[in-house]
């Protein structure tokens, strides 16, 4: 069973005097690039969370959110009156102006604000825990619904590739037979006369050089390797990239050897449903 890299969750803790969203996206990458975002109030879990969605995720780019929305009446910050009513004093000297425009320019000064450090309310940090529990849970669902669909073009794929490759064992005798004709015709070309044992040498030389016997039964084998590992619980995107460079190598190699038009042509298309597999295979966790 495969899992994509792509997935999204999202879950919200509705508090009495806040509201608290949880977002994650991913998407593929050769490691773990984990971007967090967050209030200031929660940084020193930062570590801890970075921790857990490394542990459940494993690999990507993945972006983690933490929004905070007050709801309630309380606030974090005060107005330090003393020191506005000062401010507006020493404002008033350098020029006239009303108290409202005197007010706007004087709240605007430092320590013009009291601003309380927030203390993180540990029962309020394991509601939070939870939804982020949750928020990994809603990602990895999608990261296996996706891993469902890639299963799916990926079997499309490979079947294309084998319907392929019979018909290339099909027409692998008529390929041999053109070898053998092109020999004949060369030979009596250049109206010399030969040798009948040395002629046998010389084409069973170019059969064996041009012979792709060992190559389709390795590129079958390689398929049938393919979907079995994309089956099996231990399944993971690095072991089926090495099986399909594996698929290109006797794709190439029999390309290499065919000189024969119709199983050339053949070979493209193998190796254009290849090079799909390939693409989808980079977002295979």
């Amino acid at each position: 069973m495969i899992q994509s890299m792509t997935g999204y969750g999202k879950s919200v803790l509705q508090l009495p005097t806040k509201k608290i969203s949880i977002e994650l996206k991913s998407l593929n990458s050769k490691n773990l690039d984990l971007n967090a975002r967050m209030p200031t109030m929660y940084r020193e879990k930062e570590l801890a969370i970075r921790s857990l969605i490394a542990s459940k995720l494993e690999r990507g780019k993945i972006d983690f959110s933490l929004f905070v929305e007050i709801t309630g009446e309380e606030t974090s910050s005060a107005v330090n009156q003393p020191v506005v009513k000062k401010y507006m004093e020493q404002l008033r000297n350098v020029v006239p102006a009303d108290d409202i425009e005197l007010l706007k320019m004087a709240i605007k000064m430092p320590d013009a604000l009291n601003t309380e450090r927030d203390e993180i309310d540990e029962n309020e940090w394991k509601l939070i825990q939870t939804e982020i529990d949750n928020t990994l849970d809603k990602i990895q669902a999608f990261r296996f619904q996706e891993g469902k669909a890639l299963e799916v073009d990926f079997e499309l794929r490979l079947r294309n590739i084998d319907n392929l490759l019979q018909q290339v064992i099909k027409i692998d005798p008529d390929r041999i037979e053109g070898v053998r004709a092109r020999l004949e015709k060369g030979i009596a070309d250049i109206k010399e006369r030969v040798d009948e044992n040395r002629f046998e040498q010389e084409l069973v030389y170019y059969i064996e050089k041009y012979d792709i016997t060992e190559e389709k039964v390795r590129l079958h084998n390689h398929l049938e390797y393919f979907i079995k590992s994309l089956n099996s619980p231990d399944s993971n995107g690095k072991k089926l990239g090495f099986i399909g460079q594996e698929i290109g190598r006797e794709i190439n190699t029999i390309g290499s050897k065919a000189n024969y038009a119709p199983m050339q042509k053949l070979v493209v298309q193998m190796k254009d449903e290849l090079e799909k597999v390939k693409e989808q295979l980079l977002n295979v966790l």
